[in-house]
């Protein structure tokens, strides 16, 4: 058996509150739309990795206002990071250490959950 081969990765969020989710990402954490129309924008996340935003009352599929998602994006500045959101007003929880990791979680307007996360510190 041949194991599937992936070469590009894209999640789709179905969003009630569309234009406020696309302006978080396109405005405040500033992602490059790849790809977008007039209920759909496609941002570029990093390489191959690609987060998409559809207006769930424009599309076949309904929203989940939040539940269930976590998006998980790794960062070399997670202090800054953190500093950068809760500057612009977004809530986030204080960093913590879990899986080895050290990270911090916030949400989008949509109520998706986002970790933010980078390798622990050593201290070294």
């Amino acid at each position: 058996m041949h194991a599937v081969k992936v070469d590009r990765a894209n999640t789709v969020l179905y969003c009630d509150e569309w234009v406020a989710t696309v302006v978080f990402y396109r405005d405040l954490l500033g992602f490059e739309v790849e790809h977008e129309t007039d209920w759909f924008v496609e941002f570029r996340v990093a390489g191959d990795a690609y987060l998409s935003i559809a207006d769930a009352r424009r599309a076949t599929i309904d929203a989940v206002s939040g539940k269930g998602i976590t998006l998980t994006l790794h960062t070399s500045a997670l202090a800054e990071t953190r500093a950068y959101l809760e500057g612009d007003g977004v809530a986030a929880t204080p960093i913590s250490q879990r899986w080895g990791a050290e990270v911090f979680y916030c949400h989008d307007p949509e109520g998706h959950r986002i970790e933010f996360w980078s390798e622990q510190s050593t201290g070294e």
